[in-house]
């Protein structure tokens, strides 16, 4: 199967597929959702792969958000389904992976992006990676599991000051926060996460991919249909239409409050 923004290497069992838009910074429009669950679903009936790797192109960007340009003038009902079907497709599709998912973080990962990697089972970084979820900043909020997955990971209060700031993390701080398992140089970044899934496949990829279904258990899955519903109502506020028009117009943003 050909794609378009995605690129896929298969090498001794372990499938490493890089998000390959770098003109967006591999930003996650709709076209490359619908192809990474493509390639998702090949993968997973493909008897030779056991562990995916994903990470972006290039050294600047792992996913830089999702592509704003295409919701900006988003009613509230086209907002809940674009984080509803986002979800279906991707981020909770690769939560219930039933083989290991490692997000090899490259550069930036910011707003869909750093939901991406939460949604993968860990998280490798390079030294020089930035992660945040700026959402707060275009007058909406995460809508791709973000409220969720990250105070899951890293604690309630933690994750507030993030998403209510905006702001970014650096990899030292993501490595105490237990946001991401390893630091790693860029040049071993790669290699480094092939190591992890090689020691994965010396194990039973049954007990494997049972292993995954019941950690997931243990997490309540309500709070996501709340994420959906809210995240859609953002966009009926002004203070979303004022957030996207200032980020397209490359200016700063003047947020009436309602």
């Amino acid at each position: 199967m050909s794609y378009e923004n995605i690129l896929i290497e298969k090498d001794g069992g372990i499938a490493t597929v890089t998000i390959n838009r770098p003109a967006k910074l591999n930003a996650l429009n709709k076209a490359t959702i619908e192809e990474l669950n493509r390639a998702l679903k090949e993968l997973k009936d493909d008897k030779e792969t056991r562990v995916l790797i994903i990470t972006g192109s290039g050294e600047k960007a792992f996913v830089a958000g999702a592509d704003i340009s295409e919701f900006a003038d988003y009613s509230v009902k086209q907002g809940k389904q674009l984080a509803e079907k986002g979800q279906d497709l991707l981020f909770n599709y690769i939560e219930n992976y039933n083989k290991p998912v490692i997000a090899a973080v490259n550069g930036f990962a910011l707003g869909g992006g750093l939901e991406l990697a939460l949604a993968c089972h860990f998280r490798v970084a390079s030294d020089h990676a930035r992660m945040g979820l700026p959402e707060v900043s275009l007058g909406v909020i995460p809508g791709y599991g973000g409220t969720q997955r990250l105070p899951q990971l890293i604690g309630k209060g933690r994750a507030m000051e993030m998403i209510m700031t905006g702001g970014m993390i650096g990899t030292e701080q993501a490595l105490a926060y237990g946001l991401i398992n390893h630091m790693i140089a860029q040049e071993q970044l790669l290699p480094f996460c092939k190591k992890i899934a090689n020691k994965i496949m010396t194990n039973s990829s049954v007990a494997v991919a049972t292993a995954i279904k019941a950690v997931n258990a243990g997490f309540n899955k309500k709070g996501f249909d709340a994420e959906i519903e809210l995240f859609g109502e953002s966009f009926g506020t002004e203070d979303f239409k004022e957030g996207t028009a200032a980020f397209l117009e490359k200016r700063k943003a003047d947020f009436p409050g309602k």
